[in-house]
Order: C-alpha cells, then sequence, then structure tokens
C-alpha cells in the first residue's frame, strides 16, 4: 500500500505535470472531507500524508480539560497523560488517530470525487499560467470539432474556440486538419478555462510577417499601421528605422518568398505593402495604389480629403465594391472622397459660376472664394463676416458688401424658384380639375395663367377635324370653276 500510493501519486504528477505538493494537498484532503462526512462535520480532523509510511493519516483534536463536558472534543487530563502524554497539560491540545478503515463505501466515493475535483482544477490552473502571457501569440492546433460553427481547436494539454466571427469568409477546414491562429483572450472564470483564437485581427497579420521577415523580429523594420478585409486584400504600411534597409523590399522578400508565405497562410489574400510616411497627403496617394492620384485638397478641420485621380483610374482607386478605398481610409484615418478629374473640372465650373453670378463680385474675389472652400452662393451667404474677412486678399468692409449681396441675390434667387414652383403647381391643379369637362391642357395652361380659357379651342378633335373638311370644299370649288372654264373654250 505505501509503495502503491506513491507511485500514483508520482505517476499523477507527471502525466499532468502538476507539482507534487499540489497532488498531496488535494490527497489530504480528499481524506478530511470523507473523514467528516463519516466521523461527524462536529469533529475537529486534521489530515496528514506521511511520506514515509505511504498513507494518509487521520487525528482528531481533543483538548485536555479539568472536566469533560463534551466527549467529542476534549478528554480528561487523566486519560491524557495515560493514554497519550505523561506531560501533559490542562489546555493542551492532543491528537488522537482515528482508524480509516471504518470509512464507508459512500464515503470513499465523495472522496474521489473530491479528489478529481481538485486535480482537474490544479491542472486547469497551470494551464492558465501557462497560457495567460501567451496572449497575442501564434499557435498551432488541431481541428478537433465543430460547435455551431465556432471551431473547437485542439492545443495539445487543452482546448481553444475559434469563434464564427474570427473565421475568415469561405474558409474550410476539415476535422483533423492543421490551423495557425492568434491567442487573443485567456480568461479562467466559474465556468472553466477559456482560450479565444482568431484569424481575422490585424494582429495576426503582423504577427505572421514577423514569423517571416527576420527585419521585423529584430525590429529594424516596423510595422506601423495595419488594414485588412479578411479573405479578400489588406494593405501594410511598412517603416524601416535604418536607412540602408528597403522595408517595402524586406517584407517582400526574394522573388517575393516572404509575402507569399504570409499570403498562403491566409489562403490567397491580396496583400498591399507601402512605405510609411508621415505626410499624410502622401500616405493617403501610397495607400490609394495601385492607382495614380492627380491632386489631393485637404480639410483639417473635417479631418478629410478630396482626392482626384484621372477618369481611367477612377474604378481602380475605389476597387471592387469600395474595397481599396476602405482600406485606405482604415491605413491613414482620414475621411476620404474621390473624384474622377472630370467630375471635379464640372464642380468646379458649375461652382465658379455660381459664385460669379452675385452682383458686383467680380472675378477675382470669386476666385479667392473658391480657392477658400466656398462652392456656392449659398454656402457663401450662410457664412459670417469674421469668416470671409480672414479670405486673403478681402477686407473686412469688402467681406460685409460681399455678404451683402450674396444674401441679396440668394433671397432673390429662391423667390424665383418658389414662384416658379407655384406656377407649376397651378397649371398641374388646374389640369387637374378641369380634365373631367373636357378642357384640354391649353386652356387649363391659359387659366393657369389668368386668361380667357373660352379663347382656347374648346375640343382639338374639332379644330382637326374642320381642317381637312374646308380643304375639300375649296378643292371642290376650284374643280367646278376648271370645268366651266374647259367647256367655255
Amino acid at each position: 500500500m505505501p509503495v502503491e500510493l506513491n507511485r500514483i501519486i508520482e505517476q499523477v504528477c507527471k502525466e499532468k505535470g502538476i507539482d507534487r505538493t499540489i497532488i498531496v494537498k488535494a490527497v489530504e484532503e480528499m481524506m478530511h472531507s470523507a473523514a467528516r462526512r463519516t466521523f461527524g462535520a462536529e469533529r475537529a480532523i486534521e489530515s496528514r500524508y506521511n511520506p514515509d509510511l505511504g498513507e494518509v493519516e487521520l487525528f482528531e483534536v481533543r483538548t485536555v480539560v479539568a472536566q469533560v463536558t463534551n466527549s467529542d472534543t476534549e478528554m480528561t487530563l487523566e486519560d491524557a497523560r495515560h493514554k497519550f502524554d505523561p506531560d501533559a497539560e490542562v489546555g493542551d491540545e492532543i491528537l488522537v488517530k482515528l482508524d480509516t478503515a471504518t470509512m464507508g463505501r459512500i464515503a470513499a466515493q465523495v472522496a474521489k470525487q473530491n479528489l478529481i475535483q481538485h486535480i482537474r482544477d490544479a491542472e486547469r490552473h497551470l494551464i492558465y499560467n501557462e497560457f495567460k502571457d501567451r496572449k497575442s501569440e501564434i499557435v498551432s492546433g488541431i481541428v478537433q470539432r465543430f460547435e455551431r460553427k465556432n471551431m473547437i481547436v485542439n492545443l495539445g494539454r487543452t482546448e481553444a474556440v475559434l469563434p464564427e466571427r474570427e473565421q475568415i469568409p469561405h474558409e474550410r477546414y476539415r476535422q483533423g486538419e492543421r490551423i495557425r491562429a492568434l491567442i487573443t483572450l485567456v480568461e479562467l472564470n466559474e465556468r472553466g478555462l477559456s482560450i479565444v483564437l482568431s484569424r481575422t485581427s490585424n494582429e495576426f497579420l503582423k504577427k505572421l510577417f514577423e514569423q517571416e521577415v527576420p527585419e521585423i523580429y529584430e525590429g529594424i523594420v516596423e510595422i506601423r499601421l495595419c488594414a485588412r478585409e479578411p479573405g479578400g486584400r489588406a494593405k501594410v504600411a511598412v517603416y524601416s528605422k535604418d536607412s540602408n534597409v528597403d522595408p517595402v523590399g524586406a517584407c517582400v522578400g526574394m522573388r517575393g518568398t516572404r509575402v507569399q508565405a504570409v499570403v498562403q497562410e491566409l489562403r490567397g489574400e491580396k496583400i498591399d505593402i507601402v512605405p510609411w510616411t508621415d505626410d499624410q497627403a502622401e500616405l493617403v496617394c501610397r495607400a490609394l495604389a495601385p492607382a495614380k492620384v492627380s491632386k489631393v485638397i485637404i480639410d483639417e478641420d473635417e479631418h478629410a480629403m478630396e482626392v482626384i485621380v484621372p477618369d481611367d483610374q477612377l474604378s481602380l482607386a475605389i476597387g471592387k465594391r469600395g474595397q481599396n478605398v476602405r482600406l485606405a481610409h482604415q491605413i491613414s484615418g482620414w475621411k476620404i472622397d474621390l473624384r474622377s478629374e472630370s467630375e471635379a473640372e464640372e464642380e468646379a465650373r458649375q461652382a465658379r459660376a455660381s459664385l460669379n453670378a452675385i452682383p458686383g463680385i467680380g472675378d477675382i474675389n470669386a476666385e479667392l472664394l473658391y480657392q477658400w472652400g466656398f462652392r456656392s452662393a449659398e454656402q457663401l451667404a450662410e457664412a459670417s463676416v469674421e469668416t470671409l474677412a480672414g479670405v486673403e486678399g478681402v477686407s473686412a468692409q469688402r467681406a460685409a458688401q460681399i455678404l451683402e449681396a450674396t444674401r441679396a441675390h440668394v433671397a432673390e434667387k429662391r423667390r424665383a424658384q418658389a414662384e416658379a414652383k407655384a406656377q407649376q403647381a397651378a397649371a398641374s391643379q388646374a389640369e387637374t380639375d378641369l380634365s373631367g369637362t373636357g378642357v384640354d391642357a391649353a386652356a387649363a395652361e391659359a387659366l393657369a395663367n389668368g386668361a380667357d380659357p373660352s379663347a382656347a379651342p374648346a375640343n382639338r378633335s374639332e379644330v382637326d377635324t374642320a381642317a381637312p373638311g374646308g380643304a375639300s370644299n375649296q378643292e371642290s370649288e376650284g374643280n367646278e370653276s376648271a370645268d366651266a372654264g374647259a367647256k367655255n373654250a
């Protein structure tokens, strides 16, 4: 028995990788719970593992007293000196060894369950301590099974879950295949140990490049920003701390071997690598590659950029379903408004025409206002004198004059538009009211304009039939005259 228990403890420690003291403590607690169930919970019982004997000893703690009031927890001084310790004194605690053979089958079953639970908790804490510092690290595992579209991955000592939202779209794995993913969460709670993996995070792409590119691992090349649409396309902005090292070339590798290894791991996801720059406009131009950019207009207040590209480059800059411009927005952080050159020229022409239509503004002031960002008379009318006076070349007095003329022009324009709309609505209403009386649209329009509807033909069909009839009568009279003349001749 001693050899057997020692051997079992050593075997469990080796298989589970748990420290021996943890297993010994679990065995002691197991025997303690079984003893309390057998001898009673009110009794003070201690359990101690004796490695020499190879067994767990149970002791009942009793206090030496002059007069016993509770026989389960106390003993007389005479019994203590006679049976246990000749030097015992009142107030001492005596350990009385209990016979473990008296424990029954139920107590042994409870002890077994407690031991298993303690070992599982110890193993769970051990695994948690192993993985808690491995967050944001790539691990390799085997696809174990699928639960509600979530993938369960076997990592060896434990299992991890790859949720559906963290799986690359259209990527399929079979049971037993090996998979690599990034650890995003390691949590230990009442329900147990939870390890969550991801293949869609930007950090996963960075870690893949770190494994494939030694310069990134050594810190010479740094991935400043990364944006991706998993399964489609990704953009990576890289920077080199050494002027002699090309960051893009280092990531691409000889004949593209390094970047192709990453693409292969991501199942064909396209990757654009662009050099990082602190110039945000230039960064946006590089992020929109392979499209060529003609002009960039920056709006610092709105944190937006208007990017103008050649007409034949617009679709390339937008990308498939807007993918290219979305990734450029993510990697730069700026709102991007893409326009073709012809569209930008047409908008500029309309804006200049709207500003030039303001009475007394002049071509020079109109151009200054356009360059300042005003694109219509309506937009200019909403500005303040202080804002307008901030335009280079426009004084405060001139700004007040321009603003007064602009607001008058806009008010007159809106009044004319309202009158035209009212006339159109009146004509439409009049036509609707007279449609059932046989009066045609011309009469309805005359009525809407204030004219006499009786002056207009009441029925178009009568006019149409009268004209052919009149022509026929004239033609018959002419024929009769011709016949008479022939006879006279």
